[in-house]
This record gives C-alpha cells, structure tokens and sequence, in this order.
C-alpha cells in the first residue's frame, strides 16, 4: 500500500510565506498542569482571522536538551480543559504509561463548519458535503494544506520534534474528527497516526434519500477510491449511544454504522458496494475495549453509554493516548 506522492513545491512555498507572518514559540520548561504557549498565525486564505494554536510542551522539556519529542495535533484546541487534556497527561505520565509528547491545540476557525472537511489533495480542491446547517467543508482544502505545510513545519523548526510522520498524529472529535481523517489520508507522508472520535463520516454529496446519503458518504468514498498508505494508522471511537438514527434499519446507531463501513467495506441491500480500509489491505480491529492492541492498522474502540459530546471524549482520550504513546512494553489499554 505505497501512498502516493505529490509535488508539494507550491504549498512549501505558501508555508514559507505563512510563518513569516507567525508569533515566535516560546521554548520554556513546562511541567503538567503549566499554561501552554499561545501563538497566533496569519494565515491569507482565512484573512483577517489569525489562527490560534496553543503549545502543550511535556515536562523537563527546556531541560532534557537533547530529546525530540512526538507532536499530538489537535482540532478544537479550545475544547482541551473540557476533554481534560493536561489532567489526563499528568495522570498517564505518574503511572509511567505513556512517553512524553508535545501536543499543538489549534482553536476551531471562526466558521467550523467551512474549515474541518475533507478534500482532493491532488486536484487541490475542497469536498464539499450538503447538511442541516448547510454545506460542510468549503474551506477544508485551505485549512488541510496549511496544518500539514505551513504549522507542521514551524512547529518542527521551533521545537525539538521527531520530524517524520512516525513522529506525528493528528486527532480530532465530530467534524474536527473528519478532518484529522482527511489529514492523515491526504498527507500520510506528514502523519503516521490518526485519531478519530465520534468522526462525521456521515457527510455525502447527496442527502436526498437515505440510500443516496448511504451510496455517496465522502469519507467511504476516499478509501473505495484507493489506495491505502502506507504506515497509516488509525484509532477511531464511538459511543453507543450517540443517536438513534439507523438511515439502514439494521439496529446500529449510523455513527458506529458508518465508522465500521469505513473499517470494513460496505455492501448495501440494494447491492451497491464501496470498499473499506479492509479491502484495501489494512489489519481491522473492531474490538479495542475487549483487545487492546497496536498491531491492527485500523482500530475501533466503543465507548458504552458514550454520546456526542465532550464528556464522552474525555473517556475517550486516555486509552486513545495509551494507544498512541505507549512506551516500549506497555500495553496500550
């Protein structure tokens, strides 16, 4: 499953002129519970809006001078006192369960819905999904580029970062969840790792029927198309309560419904098929409660009771860290 490479001559250069205009990083020592270093970032395709980003760094970071760190990226940076981010990293880091990572915030955009979306990287084009509040996506292209060629390089030029995609994960919740998916699968050279709660992958370029959302969700598409990358993990969850809609009638609320579509293919009983991530060669797990593992490409996890908000993905985000930063003959429960 080699990812396919495209030049990205054009992009580097927007980077290049993007961090001209950014707020310098702060190199301090940090320890848990520290206030993280907030930068700001003109950013021309979303002028006069700056984009804000918040720098979690790990502790005994200024002293240890000579260690590079994983980078967590994150969607809905304004969401982390909710999910509990830095106690959570306090309480992962006492119990010696993880190593120490960087993590880079980045507040949602002012226009949520327009930003986190999916997009054609290489016909450099946003994809656009109809919903009840109106269109999803029309700005994805925009913000997807400028994560993984303009922040990505500023954050590995002004901190001690492990500069490959092995080095980074992108995460993600709801639409922001879409997005970190369409991150990792656009740029699999930029990111290694995905994690993806309660992901939107309900967006479609057609909800005029439930068979028409059922036959067009764009995310499904993107992976029927092919071809798999390489190296690309994911770690997606899902509450089993997060609704009640069931568009198929088969029992599974439609946010599980279509996580596992996308895991494992999808056959309608019309006989409409679009491959998942299964057919495209990747290893499914689609029980991480019950068998916690890193050795699946792909994983679900089901929060019982677990609904669309952040109190969910709370619970959600130790065993997803545990998961991505496990340190070496931990078990990533």
């Amino acid at each position: 499953m080699a990812p396919r490479r495209r030049p990205l001559v054009s992009w580097w250069l927007l980077g290049v002129l993007l961090l001209a205009g950014c707020a310098p990083a702060l190199a301090a020592d940090a320890v848990a519970g520290d206030e993280p270093v907030q930068l700001q970032f003109d950013a021309p395709a979303f002028a006069p809006q700056r984009i804000k980003v918040a720098v979690y760094l790990p502790p005994g970071y200024a002293r240890a001078s000579g260690r590079r760190y994983p980078v967590l990226y994150a969607n809905d940076g304004q969401d982390m006192t909710a999910v509990g981010l830095q106690p959570t990293l306090a309480q992962l880091y006492r119990d010696q369960a993880i190593e120490p990572l960087i993590v880079v915030a980045i507040r949602m955009l002012d226009d949520r819905a327009s930003g986190y979306g999916l997009s054609d990287r290489a016909a450099a084009r946003s994809l656009v999904g109809g919903s009840r509040i109106g269109p999803i996506g029309m700005r994805a292209q925009d913000y997807s580029a400028w994560v993984a060629t303009a922040l990505v390089p500023y954050v590995d030029t002004h901190y001690r970062t492990r500069r490959s995609a092995r080095g980074r994960t992108m995460l993600g919740w709801s639409l922001g969840a879409l997005n970190a998916f369409n991150l990792g699968w656009q740029y699999p050279e930029v990111f290694g790792q995905v994690g993806a709660f309660s992901p939107s992958f309900w967006l479609a370029a057609d909800r005029s029927s439930a068979t028409a959302i059922q036959h067009t969700r764009l995310a499904q598409a993107m992976v029927d198309h092919g071809p798999g990358r390489a190296g690309l993990k994911f770690w997606f969850a899902a509450g089993t309560t997060e609704e009640t809609a069931d568009r198929d009638g088969d029992g599974i609320n439609d946010t599980v419904d279509d996580v596992q579509d996308l895991l494992e293919g999808y056959r309608g009983a019309d006989g409409f098929r679009a491959r998942g991530l299964k057919q495209l060669g990747y290893s499914i797990n689609l029980d991480y409660a019950g068998h916690p593992s890193r050795r699946a490409d792909a994983s679900l996890f089901l929060l019982p009771g677990g609904q669309h908000d952040q109190a969910s993905w709370k619970r959600m985000l130790p065993p997803f860290l545990r998961w991505a930063y496990a340190r070496p003959r931990q078990k990533p429960l």
